[in-house]
């Protein structure tokens, strides 16, 4: 572990956020109503919005634009107070507290802070990177739904779509693309039944969630006439099938990927203490539990204490904490440790207007936890829009 530095006061401490995720918009929000004296931030983003994830499933349905489910990252910076450099942070300098950029200059800093997501996995799946359509990151998923939705609207054009995952995310995948690719095959005057669906899942579908909403979407997803494949496991996509380890194959013309992400290969290469699957290890303060200098949150860290699943629900309820703690860091204050709760309350949408709500053994069903879903998503986003 590296020691902790002494800092000159009279000089700034460069903090600097890599990445625009659910965290570190909530941070970039508590700098801009609370400046930090003697704190200079910093912003390094690849991209210039940041997709909310919990409005994902919304967008691919139809029920809003791309642009209501993303947050823009330039106005939050400037109302923080920081500097955007639009770039993708490829390695970091433990020893020299340096961050190297994909295309510009070395970054120094005082205090980093990683909220990166995660990236697809392709290797796991033969044929993968040829003929999948990865989930992650999500900002490269939407153009390639959009050319999939022109190419099923063509004579000729996909039949069979399948999505492989069977979390909530999977689920919700495939019930939105229903929803909007039979809307778009009836308002060009096709057939919709020519289209169909299939969901694929290595283990029982929505593993984590209870019984009863298990039984409520295997309803859901056979009224929709989606083919559910439970206990399959996928070892190879070709371009026109899918193929399991018991070489087992089902007709795919496309194919989602929502499983076998992985965390970025810099974050292990740069020496960070990592778990098994390359996340880097916190403490409950989110702090790596290697280097004082490095904080992590999101998909990209790893409770190593209190282990959480990937949900988007556990990266935006890390944003407080998070914030609390950088200022405490700089300030040379003691870290306060965050235990994210064990059960949250999951609002499963079923591509049209329709939610399934689990927590714990509780199991709800109807249009009204669409209507509370869509409640709480848009009053978080507005939370965040300065324009």
């Amino acid at each position: 572990m590296l020691p902790a530095m002494r800092r000159d006061a009279r000089e700034p401490l460069d903090l600097v956020l890599v990445g625009g995720g659910h965290a570190h918009v909530h941070v970039l929000r508590a700098f801009a109503a609370r400046p930090e004296p003697g704190v200079r931030l910093t912003l390094v983003s690849r991209d210039l919005s940041t997709p909310y994830s919990g409005m994902l499933p919304g967008v691919v349905a139809g029920h809003y634009s791309p642009d209501q489910a993303h947050i823009d990252l330039a106005p939050l910076a400037a109302a923080a107070g920081a500097r955007l450099v639009h770039d993708s942070v490829v390695g970091l300098d433990r020893a020299g507290l340096r961050l190297a950029l994909a295309a510009g200059a070395p970054l120094s800093y005082g205090l980093v802070s990683i909220d990166v997501g995660i990236c697809p996995d392709l290797g796991a799946i033969a044929g993968a990177a040829q003929h999948g359509i990865p989930v992650k990151p999500v900002g490269r998923l939407l153009p390639r739904l959009e050319a999939l939705r022109a190419r099923c609207r063509e004579e000729g054009g996909p039949r069979k779509i399948v999505v492989v995952g069977g979390g909530a995310g999977g689920v919700e995948l495939v019930l939105a693309l229903r929803a909007r690719l039979l809307g778009d095959a009836a308002a060009a005057g096709r057939d919709p039944l020519r289209l169909g669906f299939a969901l694929v899942t290595a283990e029982t579908v929505l593993a984590t969630h209870n019984p009863r909403v298990r039984a409520a979407c295997r309803r859901i997803l056979a009224e929709r006439g989606i083919v559910l494949y439970e206990h399959w496991r996928v070892a190879a996509l070709t371009d026109n099938a899918i193929i399991a380890d018991t070489e087992d194959r089902i007709p795919a013309d496309a194919v989602l990927l929502t499983t076998h992400a992985a965390a970025p290969r810099w974050l292990r290469q740069s020496g960070l203490s990592c778990d098994a699957g390359g996340f880097v290890a916190v403490a409950p303060t989110l702090q790596s539990v290697y280097d004082p200098h490095v904080f992590a949150a999101g998909d990209c860290a790893a409770l190593v204490e209190t282990p959480r699943e990937k949900a988007g629900v556990f990266a935006v309820r890390a944003g407080p904490p998070l914030a609390a703690n950088l200022r405490a860091k700089a300030r040379g204050e003691p870290l306060r440790p965050w235990h994210p709760q064990q059960r949250h309350l999951a609002l499963i949408t079923t591509g049209e207007r329709y939610a399934v709500a689990s927590r714990g053994p509780f199991k709800a069903e109807g249009p009204w936890l669409w209507v509370l879903k869509d409640i709480i998503d848009r009053r978080w986003m507005r939370r965040f829009q300065m324009s």
